[in-house]
């Protein structure tokens, strides 16, 4: 039930949020072909999607986004992959809002975990029927506020640099269950560990350690929810040798312990095919 503030702010606010999900392929059909009077973000957490909108086909990865918008016709490009997973969520604004999407397709989010977070704290909301229309309408926000956030870093001069710190973070993300440090990073790309220290920092406000623990911790928070691993099989399978080392890890990031991540997530809508 809507507090008073609520109904106050809801008929001045641009977004109405509408049904979200999390879907995993079975490696069965394709995303229909159809056209919606809603937007959707479709956020690709593991796999490859391909889709298609009017005359633009996208090939979407792990960390992509694509906004589907109203009236255009749009469908699934290929079959769906058996790996494949992706957040959705349709939802509908106002004239003004409408038209500073109009450009926006298919985006590489800046901050995937952040927009996990947004997608995790809608479905788990949602499914308890704890998810008032005006926090859900906030949460929509939240997401395109992620979706449509720049992804140049303002450090233009340093192009060299930024291209180093780049390449850093793939070989973070390709190689982060493995064990990898700062300087086995600086061997594998040939350059100094402290330049490229500096340079990560400046392009990513944190260092490659604190990269290479939320990545790891990013990918713990994946199977806390979506699988029935324990914790101690969890902390080895994202690279962990120390599973107490582990947990003081996931609570820095995440703010609270596994065990406690998992039943605060437990609850999220899951569509297959």
């Amino acid at each position: 039930m809507d507090s008073p503030q609520d109904a106050c702010l809801l008929p001045a606010f641009p977004i109405t949020a509408q049904n979200a999900g999390l879907f995993f392929s079975r490696g069965i059909g394709r995303h229909p072909e159809r056209v919606i009077d809603s937007f959707e973000i479709i956020f690709v957490r593991q796999g490859e999607l391909g889709m298609w909108e009017e005359d633009g086909i996208y090939a979407l990865t792990p960390g992509q986004a694509l906004l589907l918008h109203p009236g255009r016709r749009h469908g699934g490009a290929v079959d769906y992959p058996r790996d494949l997973r992706f957040y959705w969520i349709h939802f509908t604004c106002n004239d003004a809002c409408a038209a500073g999407l109009e450009q926006i397709g298919q985006v590489v989010v800046p901050r995937p975990d952040t927009l996990t977070e947004h997608f995790r704290r809608y479905l788990d909301d949602q499914e308890s029927g704890q998810l008032t229309p005006l926090v859900a309408n906030l949460l929509v926000a939240l997401m395109l506020a992620e979706v449509t956030r720049p992804t140049q870093n303002a450090n233009q001069g340093n192009s060299m640099g930024i291209e180093l710190a780049q390449r850093a973070a793939a070989y973070i993300q390709a190689h982060f269950v493995q064990p990898i440090s700062t300087s086995r990073i600086a061997a594998a790309l040939d350059c100094n560990a402290d330049y490229l220290g500096r340079v990560f920092a400046e392009a990513f406000r944190m260092t490659p350690t604190q990269a290479i623990h939320r990545r790891r911790v990013r990918q713990a928070c994946s199977l806390l929810i979506e699988s029935t691993m324990a914790v101690e099989e969890i902390a080895h399978a994202c690279g962990f040798d120390d599973v107490g080392y582990f947990r003081r890890i996931f609570r820095r990031v995440m703010g609270l312990s596994p065990r406690a991540y998992r039943r605060q997530y437990a609850r999220v809508h899951v569509n297959s095919v």
